[in-house]
């Protein structure tokens, strides 16, 4: 919307209100190119526009690229900070600091609620009856210590609903082995499984030293009763214990909960000048019940701000937003703008006090700087990595954008048909972002409309789907994309655009030509097949999203396939009837998967028992596998 659309901005700029809220900046094709917060919206939106003296070269070009802005009033501060890093995460603007990683840290979960509580992994904490321990940098130490729990304390790693299932089905393999008391027979009390569960409590809030003395009496009886079996298991277990402790390094005698944060900062190389970006790293050291568990680093990109306190708070609003945990205390190398309503924000989420320290000298500022000097070691180790990154990803999508002369193709969607005669069509939809797939909004269709092997008619079926829940705001539709890639030529791009002429709807669309091998030739675009250098990493990127595209829609169609011929074998075998055959199709995606089961795993899937899952692993099995004639018959 420019100018001779009707927004005016200097006219625009005069009708501002002195108010709080957030601002959203927009190109001229309609991006939402910057989300900011401001106390007072009349007088930071102005500052953008006024003289470029003091600005940053990176202001100075976003503010180019503004073709009108929008704002939402809001009533304090603190709902403009809410809104702001709400709008971010959704719309992932060019010209924000932007998190890379968008990872998910497991908890160690107790169901202490349930009438026999189980430990699990969690990737959330809620808020319920059960205990929560974490979060941990790894699911690898997760796995390790559930297992060692599960060992030493004979906790049932079922999810049967107790007491409601006591008595309804057999044992598992972990009973029989000597891992769990079979609370599901009715096999222990529950005051005595409850004991067990607070031993599991206590070692999780770091109380080992106890378990560690008591098996290491247990180990020494059974060396002296010549038991040598028995005192071999005591100390592999004493063993996996130390191992799990020496995780939890002693960073002081406090038992807070506390986040420690530094980064490292890199400009843009030379040749990455056009993306206009600064990169980070943010280190990050996990302290929980005053123990070191962990530490983790995140990449993040910024296309308006070097400043260290900037980039600090855009991570911190970020990350806080979206991770389940938040410790009663951050210790910053640097002091952040706004730091108050930070704190204000972070103690609403966590629902009690959080605060925000830059410690000045003592053991907490040597944490601090050793954050600082990870990142700054992360930074260097992968200050080539990241620039090849960039090149083949943002750099590409640059490069993308000068061929077909678009100014934006940040978000492109490739779609692809599949079928074999027409059979089970399908589409796929994949989408990249700024050169990376993002795999969150890639959707498969089965085609409804289209009979027989007619690619065009099944393509514009698929977009009419894809637009008419983007219009209805489908999550993964809601956001259009940049440019649209269909997989062909002439045929599908004219396809595609009958579609969006009709929905009234002004995307690009190209197509992605193929040579007679098959193989990515270029691009067809405007009624004319565009020159692009194929050892450029656009012209590599546009092979990705051609490859992944077809390699989507293909998993789709045979998965589809394959739980029809499972179907088609399931109909030939005695005693599984619908309810049986249900169970099986959900828990078995192929048949080479059902052939491998074995009839202990068959019997624990819900609704089968041991006669039923003998009749079926015979199915495949007896007399040298009789099942693959009826297989290849049925499918």
């Amino acid at each position: 919307m420019s100018a001779e659309n009707g927004f005016i901005i200097e006219e625009e700029l005069k009708k501002l209100p002195g108010k709080p809220g957030v601002y959203l900046m927009h190109a001229k094709d309609g991006e939402i190119i910057y989300v900011g917060k401001a106390v007072s919206l009349k007088n930071r939106v102005r500052q953008y526009f006024q003289s470029t003296r003091n600005k940053s070269p990176k202001i100075v070009r976003m503010v180019q690229n503004i073709d009108y802005f929008e704002y939402i009033v809001t009533d304090s501060e603190l709902e403009a900070l809410v809104l702001e890093s709400n709008l971010i995460k959704e719309h992932r603007p060019k010209y924000n600091t932007m998190l890379k990683d968008d990872k998910s840290y497991p908890f160690i979960c107790v169901t202490a609620g349930e009438m026999y509580p189980r430990i699990t992994i969690s990737r959330k904490m809620k808020k319920d009856s059960s205990r929560y321990f974490g979060p941990f940098p790894t699911a690898g130490a997760v796995r390790d210590t559930i297992d060692l729990l599960r060992k030493l304390y004979r906790i049932r790693s079922c999810d049967r609903k107790l007491p409601e299932s006591i008595g309804k089905d057999r044992p598992c393999l972990y009973h029989h082995i000597g891992q769990c008391p079979a609370p599901c027979q009715g096999g222990v009390p529950e005051e005595e499984y409850r004991k067990q569960v607070k031993k599991v409590l206590e070692f999780l809030s770091g109380h080992y030293e106890e378990e560690i003395r008591a098996l290491t009496e247990k180990m020494n009886a059974a060396a002296e009763a010549l038991e040598y079996e028995q005192a071999a298991e005591y100390r592999d277990l004493i063993e996996s214990i130390r191992s799990v402790g020496e995780r939890q390094k002693i960073t002081g005698s406090g038992s807070d909960d506390r986040d420690i944060i530094a980064l490292a900062v890199d400009q843009p190389q030379e040749e990455n000048i056009h993306l206009g970006r600064t990169e980070a790293v943010v280190q990050v050291f996990f302290v929980r019940g005053g123990r070191l568990i962990g530490r983790e680093h995140f990449f993040l990109t910024s296309g308006d701000s070097s400043d260290r306190g900037e980039l600090l708070r855009g991570f911190l609003t970020q990350y806080y937003a979206g991770t389940p945990f938040i410790p009663g205390e951050l210790m910053l190398e640097t002091e952040i703008p706004e730091q108050e309503l930070l704190e204000e924000w972070l103690t609403g989420r966590r629902g009690a006090k959080v605060q925000i320290r830059v410690p000045q000298r003592g053991m907490k500022n040597k944490l601090v700087a050793m954050a600082r000097e990870n990142a700054e070691m992360v930074l260097s180790r992968d200050r080539e990595r990241l620039a090849r990154e960039e090149q083949r990803t943002s750099g590409a999508v640059h490069e993308i954008e000068q061929v077909l002369g678009l100014a934006d193709c940040s978000r492109m969607e490739a779609f692809d048909i599949s079928n074999i005669s027409g059979y089970q069509s399908v589409g796929s939809m994949v989408v990249f972002d700024q050169g990376r797939p993002r795999r969150s909004d890639y959707r498969k269709f089965r085609i409804r409309t289209v009979e027989g092997p007619n690619d065009y008619a099944s393509m514009e079926e698929v977009l009419n789907r894809r637009f008419a829940r983007a219009e209805a705001g489908y999550d993964g539709f809601a956001v259009l994309p940049n440019l649209l890639l269909m997989d062909g030529g002439k045929g599908q791009v004219h396809a595609a655009e009958r579609v969006l002429a009709d929905l009234g709807l002004s995307v690009p669309v190209a197509g992605m030509v193929k040579d007679d091998f098959h193989r990515t030739r270029g691009l067809y675009f405007h009624d004319r097949e565009m020159p692009i250098d194929r050892n450029s990493e656009g012209f590599k990127l546009i092979t990705r999203i051609q490859d992944e595209a077809h390699r989507f829609a293909i998993e789709y169609h045979r998965l589809l396939r394959s739980k029809g011929q499972v179907h088609s074998v399931l109909d030939g075998i005695s005693g599984i009837g619908g309810a049986r055959r249900k169970a099986l199709l959900a828990h078995f995606r192929t048949i080479e998967d059902l052939r491998a089961a074995t009839e202990e795993e068959l019997a624990e899937i819900p609704s089968m028992n041991r006669a039923s899952a003998r009749s079926v692993w015979e199915f495949f099995h007896k007399d040298g596998g009789a099942a693959e004639g009826k297989e290849k018959a049925g499918g």
